[in-house]
């Protein structure tokens, strides 16, 4: 909830151009909604509630963040985040004024009306019943402007459908006619940029400048190299081939799409001609030809630009989306075209090949231009999908400092990566990817983030499985939104819908290995041997899939209580990873294997791969799985450090607040015989306990360790019935544990929680069960004999 809610409810705030609706918390620009987030909005009528008067920031801090500890460059992030809204900047402030050492001062005068008459809509906005009595300012009744209506509209619209173009103005020889481009059909496909110079720098690179600078455009949807790539398969084509103008018509037509653009650079004396044109899909007919000249080639990117410009105001473009979505290519992107063909190399392997091969040419791109701000995004984005998080964080860290120098959507990607990655402060990420999808509403990327951790961490699984089918529905070829509907489906337990969006994704010919690790999990579920069997042997061919495969393999052996096997399949997986360079993911491997020994009470084995695994890597899930460990191995002064290291480094983290410091506390309180404590320490869990913490998702330890942890609390305490609710959640949620020993031992703890409330007949079943779970387990383990000496008690 925001912390503004006590502000006068009808009041509305008028400066410049923009007002500020407080009812509505709707930040207006001539009178069209602003997509703004909640924590930017809120610093606003901070600021705007005390103009004139210096706002702290500690003060500011305290209003906008009363529960939370921030550090201070959130504050520096925000106030950028307005400034960019207000059309200002720093060194000439016309809102907002920095007050050196102190904090900032709301500088532009404010005129305050008040809402006391209402208008009548007939059809009403998305959101707002029809007829419903809308409020108007300053006692005049005013009649609905159409075209603020449709803007309004389309901005609150949840999941519409893809914009129209508008009305394109067609350009022909020596003639021109109107050409209305349907709403269905307004997709853009991105042809060839032809290069005539001989000049190898700008193959490739021109095309990816131009989708940069068309990408800034909340109203053109470009048809992603995803579908790009699918459709040249299913033309018999190579889908890394030249898209020629022919091949370009046909993938227009095949998709569906609107229109095809083009373009050509060339070498005339010492100028470099640009040309762009664009095609109609469904007669042919020339839509729109534009030229530019460059007199050097480091100017070439600031012609793209202008050609880009003059496309988008041809095909339609309100000229007020033009001026707030526009920023030049060599500020948005590098003034080096070289680093923008490396970069662009980079993103062509990525889709081809995967993250590692992508890796090297991002690098190259930031070794040539260090302030290329998007480069450094990207290599941060690679860096997290094969789970190295530190060099994640250090190139996100980078692309943060200079998001400035970007468009609104690449900022908005950097933003969103920075706090999920970076911080960890995942409702801020939600706020700023759902701000992104209404600002650019054809874009697949923000559903994609939204189905991922940000809502799954707090268990929003339905919202989380929405987004993703409005990913796919933009873009039917985004393999890891299917992913996520698959795993969002399998965290609710609907295993054949898990199983049925992987297959919609292989009727696509998609396949990531993220596919193959959830196809592992539901063969699991399923109790489908033969299955496991099937996928362990076909992934063990594939060299990228080795480490993970072995991994998934030391889970599954574990939860039937064969550690012994399963160290050894640990340590192939962990060779693996080091042997390609992942020394990240093979310290979580290793910390998950600490995690595994500690809870099946061997000590010794626990503190040895606590150890490994910290030495290989200090990143936030080797660190977490370590102190869980330690702590359950009894070296609680060890773990307490790591615990209130994490704590103190990551303030903002939601899996650490919410997930892992609790749950090691809470462990550390159990070893010290203090159930009462540890029941304490996790209250503060319980409204996200049954999310999917971020050490789950990469390295499958977590899910559901604060219920567990408060059952055994419970149990400490003789409160066996509510211990026994606390197990029977994670039984019940097997979507969610999958392989995680946990899920097995919940049997066992459940019917030890089952004895101590009298119940012989249910702790006779859950220990059966367990025992049953557990049948090839290795037959030296103290807590199987443990187990089996209850049970007989139990019956004799």
């Amino acid at each position: 909830m925001s912390a503004f809610n006590s502000l006068r409810p009808n009041e509305i705030l008028v400066f410049g151009r923009y007002r500020l609706r407080r009812r509505e918390r709707v930040l207006e620009k001539d009178g069209a909604p602003l997509a703004i987030a909640e924590k930017t909005l809120d610093v606003l009528c901070a600021l705007v509630e005390s103009r004139g008067q210096i706002v702290e920031r500690e003060t500011l801090m305290r209003k906008v963040w009363p529960d939370t500890f921030v550090e201070d460059s959130n504050i520096a992030f925000q106030i950028s985040t307005l400034r960019k809204l207000l059309d200002e900047s720093a060194n000439s402030p016309r809102f907002i004024a920095t007050v050196p050492k102190r904090g900032y001062r709301f500088i532009a005068e404010v005129l305050e009306e008040t809402e006391t008459q209402t208008e009548t809509v007939v059809d009403a906005p998305t959101g707002t019943p029809a007829g419903k009595a809308v409020p108007e300012a300053n006692s005049r009744l005013i009649e609905p402007r159409p075209e603020r209506f449709f803007r309004q509209r389309w901005m609150w619209a949840a999941g519409g459908a893809i914009t129209a173009l508008a009305v394109l103005a067609l350009m022909g020889t020596g003639t021109q006619r109107k050409f209305s481009v349907l709403a269905e059909r307004g997709t853009v496909v991105l042809a060839e940029f032809e290069n005539k110079t001989g000049d190898a720098v700008f193959d490739g690179t021109l095309r990816q400048g131009l989708l940069v600078a068309l990408e800034q455009s909340p109203f053109l949807s470009i048809l992603s190299e995803r579908r790009l790539q699918r459709t040249l398969t299913l033309m018999r084509q190579p889908p890394t081939g030249r898209l020629t103008h022919e091949i370009a018509m046909s993938i227009c037509e095949r998709t569906g799409s609107a229109m095809v653009v083009e373009g050509s650079i060339e070498r005339i004396g010492r100028l470099y001609v640009l040309g762009l044109r664009a095609w109609n899909c469904d007669g042919g007919g020339l839509v729109d030809a534009e030229q530019a000249k460059a007199g050097t080639k480091e100017s070439v990117l600031d012609a793209l630009s202008e050609m880009a410009v003059k496309f988008r105001r041809r095909v339609g473009e309100a000229a007020a989306t033009l001026k707030q979505h526009n920023i030049s290519l060599a500020e948005a992107t590098t003034e080096f075209p070289e680093a923008l063909n490396s970069y662009s190399m980079g993103w062509a392997l990525h889709q081809a090949r995967g993250a590692p091969d992508a890796i090297p040419l991002l690098k190259h791109a930031v070794e040539i231009d260090p302030q290329f701000a998007m480069a450094h995004a990207a290599l941060g984005r690679m860096y997290a999908d094969i789970d190295e998080s530190d060099l994640a964080a250090q190139s996100l860290k980078t692309a943060w400092e200079l998001k400035e120098h970007t468009s609104d959507r690449e900022r908005f990607f950097i933003e969103v990566n920075y706090l999920s990655l970076v911080t960890g402060n995942l409702a801020e990420a939600r706020s700023v990817a759902d701000a992104w999808a209404r600002t650019y509403p054809n874009d697949a990327v923000p559903h994609t983030l939204l189905s991922g951790l940000p809502n799954k961490a707090v268990a929003r699984y339905e919202e989380a499985a929405s987004q993703a089918r409005r990913s796919i529905q933009i873009d039917p070829d985004f393999g890891m939104s299917y992913y996520n509907l698959a795993v969002n489906s399998l965290y609710l337990q609907r295993l054949d819908d898990a199983g049925a969006a992987l297959a919609a994704a292989a009727g696509r010919g998609l396949e990531i290995d993220e596919f193959h690790m959830l196809a592992y999990d539901l063969a699991f579920l399923r109790g489908d041997t033969d299955g496991v069997e099937g996928i362990v042997a076909r992934e063990r061919a594939r060299s990228l899939a080795a480490n993970w495969i072995e991994n998934r393999e030391a889970f599954r052996l574990t939860y039937a209580g064969r550690l012994q096997e399963a160290r050894r399949r640990c340590d192939q997986a962990v060779a693996a990873a080091e042997q390609a360079g992942q020394t990240e993911r093979a310290a979580a491997w290793k910390a998950g294997e600490a995690v595994r020994e500690a809870m099946a009470g061997n000590r010794p084995e626990a503190r040895r791969s606590a150890a490994a695994a910290m030495q290989l890597s200090h990143n936030r899930e080797v660190r977490y799985g370590s102190a869980l460990a330690l702590a359950m191995a009894a070296d609680t002064a060890t773990a307490q450090t790591i615990a209130s290291g994490l704590e103190k480094e990551f303030p903002e983290d939601t899996s650490i607040r919410f997930s892992y410091v609790p749950v090691v506390r809470a462990q550390i309180e159990l070893k010290r015989h203090n159930p009462a404590g540890a029941l304490e320490v996790l209250k503060v869990t319980v409204p996200t306990e049954m999310g999917v913490s971020r050490s789950a998702a990469i390295t499958l330890f977590g899910a559901l360790y604060p219920i567990y942890f408060r059952g055994l609390a419970l149990c400490d305490l003789g409160r066996g019935k509510e211990a026994v609710d606390e197990f029977r959640k994670i039984v019940g949620h097997s979507g969610l544990v999958v392989s995680d020993p946990v899920g097995a031992l919940a049997h066992l703890q459940m019917a030890r929680a089952y004895r101590i409330a009298g119940d012989r007949t249910s702790a006779k079943a859950a220990y059966e069960e367990f025992l049953r779970l557990w049948r090839n387990a290795d037959a030296n383990l103290e807590l199987l004999r443990d187990a089996r000496s209850e049970y007989a008690l139990l019956i004799g």
